[in-house]
């Protein structure tokens, strides 16, 4: 089975994070943050990865430390998970329309992490979620994960609707990169031989 379980805990905050890459997008989602929560929802469901995220971290200042290291957490459960990456498709790409808003993301499961981001949003906040904390949220999972990952948005001007394209797009562009590839058996999908 292609799952992993990982709890992290520092001075900031406390994270459980369990997934597993074969699922149905089962999610039990907890962060104590009203959107950032609704965004994970999102990609647990469309990447059909299975997902148990616990999160206690000192909201009390903001909404940074917890962010930030969720996308440790769940960036290094994938990396777990993937193993040696045997048979996955490796590539994966999605552009997500969301009413007036299109936005893509493609990644390559390369064990390079890099993040590129051209994403701007019209506002600092939506609710009181800060919008800066979506590109500290695909930066530590990309990073972590050791993913090449791009995400853009071409346009759009409903930021709740920037910050759901985004997740929604990682989540079809992971899902399609980390399915097993049924033409490559147990081939590394690199002519190195190794991810």
């Amino acid at each position: 089975m292609r799952s992993a379980k990982l709890d992290r805990k520092t001075n900031e905050t406390e994270i459980s994070v369990s997934i597993n890459l074969d699922g149905t997008g089962a999610r039990t989602i907890a962060t104590g943050i009203g959107f950032f929560d609704h965004m994970l929802d999102q990609l647990s469901r469309h990447s059909l990865i299975d997902m148990d995220i616990k999160a206690k971290g000192d909201l009390h200042i903001d909404d940074h430390h917890t962010v930030e290291d969720v996308g440790i957490a769940i960036g290094t459960a994938l990396r777990t998970a993937l193993a040696d990456k045997k048979g996955i498709n490796r590539y994966g790409s999605c552009d997500l329309p969301m009413d007036g808003t299109l936005s893509r993301v493609a990644l390559d499961v390369s064990g390079r992490a890099f993040l590129v981001w051209r994403v701007d949003f019209t506002a600092p906040k939506i609710g009181t979620f800060d919008t800066e904390l979506v590109r500290e949220f695909f930066q530590a999972l990309a990073i972590n994960a050791g993913i090449t990952l791009h995400a853009e948005c071409f346009y759009g001007d409903n930021n709740h609707h920037i910050a759901e394209s985004l997740f929604k797009a990682l989540a079809r562009a992971l899902r399609q990169a980390v399915e097993i590839d049924p033409r490559s058996g147990d081939a590394i999908p690199s002519t190195k031989g190794t991810l």
